[in-house]
């Protein structure tokens, strides 16, 4: 020991042993970045020294949090389903549903594979239920992938889709037809949505939430302003749905909406629950049934009226399910059957630019029907005992 270290005083109180206590750190928020509190939540705590932030960082608004409700109740109805499912399982197992953690993740993807359902129908499933997690709780869906492939080598008949019989022209007509023979306004409507639905390509959830400001009926035919679609979030786009004789969609939508008019319904959805009676049914009405929906049908009532009206027409498939779908793909189906291009194709349903979708699920399909090469074979005679 040197003289400093002599010379140097210690001012300190004495202590008898085990009386020496660590000072207990401040407690700071549990938070970062992506926090974010609904009002009246307490600020999580934790011992970890971390940036220390105030409500004001943390907290958001009445409004935005009712605005975050609804926009969560108001998603995608796939989305929907699949949590549905997914949280109503979840309680059987006693497990969280969200956020939850990767081994209820995967077990859940295996209980759909347990089930039998298709790959795509599964992926499509599991996909939604991730994304729907909050920000960085996603789980890691690599052990519900390796599943899902040995369930892929296993399963042939899950790689099948369910592909959607396709509502061509000599089967649309007879349905617009017969749904007109009793000239109801519910016959109007309905034949207004099946020529629509034909020319627009469109998915039925696109259908039911178009709005009557975003059309505009010309004599020749039908101008769409969509803000976006599926394949173009954020993209507006307008659409020329041109007419032609044997659809006669100027004709059955303007029937429709000048039906509408004289009812005083001159915004809001096109397409509307129509009474027995033959009135629309009013915004109160369809508060008191429909309490999501609202004045907009649901999809499930295009595929309800489809299916209605190809029985009644008494039109018969190839096997295949008559759906609302049925309605693109038919007219996919026509176009790529009658020499539209690749490009036409996508443009006209909107898909995305080099989509396989068209080509592959519509138009191959139709040739392939059409192709023979026994057709190359003679035929055979019994009674010369040859081939000509």
């Amino acid at each position: 020991m040197n003289l400093r270290d002599q010379d140097e005083i210690v001012d300190a109180e004495l202590v008898e042993d085990g009386e020496l206590v660590r000072a207990a750190p401040a407690v700071r928020p549990l938070v970062d970045e992506h926090t974010v509190l609904m009002p009246g939540e307490e600020i999580p705590t934790s011992d970890d020294p971390r940036t220390t932030y105030t409500e004001r960082d943390l907290y958001v608004s009445e409004e935005t949090a009712k605005a975050l409700k609804e926009a969560e109740e108001e998603g995608s109805p796939q989305r929907k389903t699949a949590m549905d499912l997914f949280k109503a399982w979840c309680a059987e197992q006693g497990r969280v549903a969200k956020p939850c953690t990767t081994a209820t993740y995967t077990e859940y993807g295996r209980h759909l594979m347990s089930r039998g359902l298709k790959v795509t129908t599964i992926r499509h499933y599991m996909s939604l239920i991730r994304t729907s997690m909050p920000p960085g709780k996603k789980p890691d869906n690599s052990l519900f992938l390796l599943l899902l492939a040995q369930y892929r080598k296993k399963n042939k008949r899950a790689l099948r889709r369910k592909e959607a019989f396709p509502i061509t022209l000599p089967y649309l007509v007879p349905m617009m037809e017969k749904a007109e023979a009793d000239d109801r306004p519910i016959g109007w409507r309905d034949s207004a949505m099946l020529a629509f639905g034909y020319r627009f390509l469109g998915r039925s959830i696109e259908d039911v939430d178009l709005d009557l400001e975003d059309l505009m009926i010309l004599d020749n035919m039908v101008t769409v302003w969509l803000a976006e679609d599926k394949t173009h979030k954020g993209e507006e786009q307008t659409l020329y749905l041109h007419d032609r004789e044997d659809l006669c969609l100027v004709f059955r939508m303007r029937r429709w909406v000048n039906y509408l008019a004289e009812q005083g319904i001159t915004t809001g959805p096109v397409f509307r629950e129509v009474k027995r009676n033959g009135i629309v049914a009013s915004s109160e009405t369809r508060a008191k049934t429909a309490t999501k929906r609202g004045d907009y049908l649901r999809p499930q009532t295009v595929n309800e009226r489809v299916k209605l009206w190809f029985a009644k027409a008494g039109l018969k498939t190839d096997g295949r399910p008559v759906s609302s779908h049925s309605l693109r793909a038919g007219g996919a189906t026509d176009l790529g059957m009658n020499g539209a291009t690749d490009e036409e194709l996508e443009e006209a349903g909107r898909w995305k630019k080099g989509s396989r979708i068209p080509r592959e699920r519509y138009v191959r399909p139709a040739k392939d029907t059409s192709k023979d090469p026994f057709k190359r074979v003679p035929m055979y005679d019994p009674e010369t005992k040859t081939q000509s």
